[in-house]
């Protein structure tokens, strides 16, 4: 489980990081593209995935982690449940939103930590 303060530090941890509104949920964005959404009232997230990603995290429980309905979750948004999620996993997804989005020069340091560079 992951409450709302730990996935918003999660979120703000990757450089450039800003959070602002989105209708009713908040939202973290990067060169003012979005990467992940949060709704606290429901404890979920969204994140932008790209397809063979969004497959392999939704493969794993899509009770915890799915396809948003309709065109939106056939463009990459995944919907995560807060109060089943592990942490290592949320943080995993996270990254590869934020590299999906975040410009070149941003999404390389994340990309090159995951490969243990």
């Amino acid at each position: 489980m992951v409450s709302i303060d730990n996935f918003r530090k999660m979120a703000m941890q990757f450089e450039e990081a800003v959070e602002a509104p989105h209708f009713e949920k908040t939202s973290f964005r990067v060169n003012k593209k979005i990467f992940a959404t949060m709704d606290p009232a429901n404890k979920r997230a969204v994140v932008k995935l790209p397809e063979i990603e969004q497959s392999v995290f939704c493969s794993f429980d899509e009770s915890i982690i799915y396809p948003s309905v309709g065109a939106w979750g056939k463009q990459g948004w995944t919907v995560i449940e807060l109060t089943k999620i592990k942490k290592e996993m949320l943080q995993d997804a996270l990254t590869v939103s934020y590299c999906t989005v975040a410009p070149k020069r941003l999404s390389t340091k994340y990309k090159d930590n995951e490969k243990g560079e």
